[in-house]
């Protein structure tokens, strides 16, 4: 079954906040399979400023980033992947990590990833970036749940 996902249940579900909440929609999921999310580039975004001046370019670790954070949407949209104690959900390795297409201010990444396997807490995925169906970055990834400390 497909379900989509707007910014209020995506900020509901990841702990990140701006700067860093780098997903805007979900716009395709399928439980336990694969999710299909959006990242809207801007020039306003605070790495720009950097990286690099008069030709911004989005740092490709954040695009990896991103890709992880719809990994987590991912977990985390399907409840038997879901720790029963409040976690995070953290990036623990990247392998294969390409990078094709310079990403600029007012591109719009599709960010595609796909559930290679999951056990026991860790996951392994298939990410893709694209902008304009063309690669930008692509990796598999690996992701995995460090329990908190229980709140007195």
């Amino acid at each position: 079954m497909e379900k989509k996902g707007d910014i209020l249940e995506i900020m509901n579900l990841l702990p990140h906040r701006y700067p860093f909440l780098l997903v805007d929609k979900i716009s395709e999921f399928k439980e336990g399979r694969s999710i299909i999310c959006q990242k809207n580039v801007t020039f306003n975004e605070p790495f720009f400023n950097g990286h690099f001046p008069g030709h911004p370019v989005m740092p490709g670790v954040l695009i990896l980033e991103a890709l992880a954070q719809a990994s987590g949407l991912l977990v985390f949209k399907t409840p038997s992947l879901c720790p029963p104690n409040e976690s995070l959900y953290l990036f623990v390795g990247i392998d294969k990590a390409r990078f094709k297409k310079p990403v600029v201010p007012g591109d719009s990444i599709l960010l595609k990833v796909v559930m290679k396997k999951s056990k026991q807490g860790f996951a392994v995925f298939d990410a893709l970036a694209t902008v304009d169906n063309e690669v930008a970055a692509s990796a598999e990834l690996m992701c995995g749940f460090k329990e908190l400390p229980q709140k007195k």
